[in-house]
């Protein structure tokens, strides 16, 4: 569903990543890992048209997407749930996630998005009026993912949804994110720093560090893999 060829991207002078590549399959969990500054976060913004790369590929759905700006991405069905979550933090829940329905034109189809996000995350109902810069963070994590699925993506990008949210609703978000990908049948890239989290959740795995992808494998074998295990599970 998705192909990463030989993607290079620099910040000025400065290269951020080195020609990596990466496959995703119709229908998987995918996740990248990585240490701080690995690339991450850039693999995803290069994917989703944020940041153009310098060289390579990105093809979606057998559509070359390199080149297209970040809406028409969105258009073709690809959404990205950034890092640090993004709600409008002045615009209530329902108005937060109104906004992410706005390439849908028709009124039933919204509905029945809200009520499948609602029926996901029902804290978000119970708190559909209130302004969303003062939900918790894993409230808002919800609403990013809700504002994110009301687009009615095939192919769902998420980065470092566990960031900054308390040990419980990170349990809550992961059993959440397994759901949308088995009842939607909703394609998911995740970058996650909780390796543990993410390889748990996930059918295959990457393992970014310093703009390059050193090792990538079924996601069992690679929470096996003596070097991951040491890197980047706690032993």
């Amino acid at each position: 569903m998705l192909e990463v060829k030989n993607l290079v991207v620099n910040y000025g002078a400065i290269s951020a990543l080195h020609g990596i590549s990466l496959q995703v399959e119709q229908g998987d969990i995918v996740t990248l890992i990585g240490g701080n500054g690995a690339g991450k976060t850039t693999t995803l913004r290069a994917i989703s048209g944020l940041l153009k790369p310098k060289s390579g590929e990105v093809i979606y759905h057998g559509q070359n997407i390199t080149r297209l700006p970040a809406h028409k991405i969105v258009a073709a069905g690809l959404s990205h749930v950034p890092e640090g979550r993004m709600v409008f933090a002045n615009l209530t829940v329902l108005e937060n996630l109104k906004m992410g329905a706005y390439l849908q034109k028709d009124k039933a189809v919204v509905a029945n998005e809200m009520d499948y996000v609602f029926s996901i995350f029902p804290r978000l109902k119970e708190r559909e009026k209130q302004i969303s810069g003062t939900l918790s963070g894993g409230e808002q994590q919800m609403l990013a993912i809700g504002r994110a699925l009301m687009g009615k993506p095939k192919f769902l990008m998420l980065d470092e949804p566990s960031l900054g949210i308390a040990p419980l609703l990170v349990k809550t978000i992961f059993e959440k994110i397994g759901e949308i990908n088995r009842e939607r049948g909703i394609t998911i890239l995740l970058v996650e720093q909780n390796a543990n989290l993410a390889l748990e959740i996930s059918r295959y795995g990457y393992v970014l560090e310093t703009g390059k992808i050193i090792l990538q494998d079924d996601s069992t074998a690679l929470r096996q893999n003596p070097k991951v295990k040491s890197a980047y599970l706690g032993g």
